[in-house]
């Protein structure tokens, strides 16, 4: 079990890094307003467009990457050794 909490750790830990950094460069209107879901620039170039969309996915990695080793392995395993445990019965 200590293994799928370190895999979610470093998923959410990195993927979380990722969207932290492009939040602050684009999203965030001037130095002392620290807003990270600020509106994203107008009339973005290519580039800017796509560190907005590696920005939208780096943050539900995080988010679905963390709930998938922290909870739905865990419960998986578990039904399945019950659901062993049950047929040896």
């Amino acid at each position: 079990m200590a293994d799928e909490f370190i895999k979610g750790l470093a998923i959410f830990s990195g993927a979380g890094l990722v969207w932290l950094i492009i939040a602050g460069w684009f999203r965030t209107p001037t130095f002392y307003d620290a807003q990270l879901f600020g509106p994203s620039p107008e009339d973005p170039d290519l580039l800017v467009e796509l560190a907005l969309t590696l920005a939208d996915v780096m943050f539900w990695t995080a988010i679905l990457g963390a709930l998938i080793f922290w909870l739905i392995i865990p419960i998986g395993r578990e039904a399945h050794a019950y659901y062993h445990e049950r047929q040896e019965a």
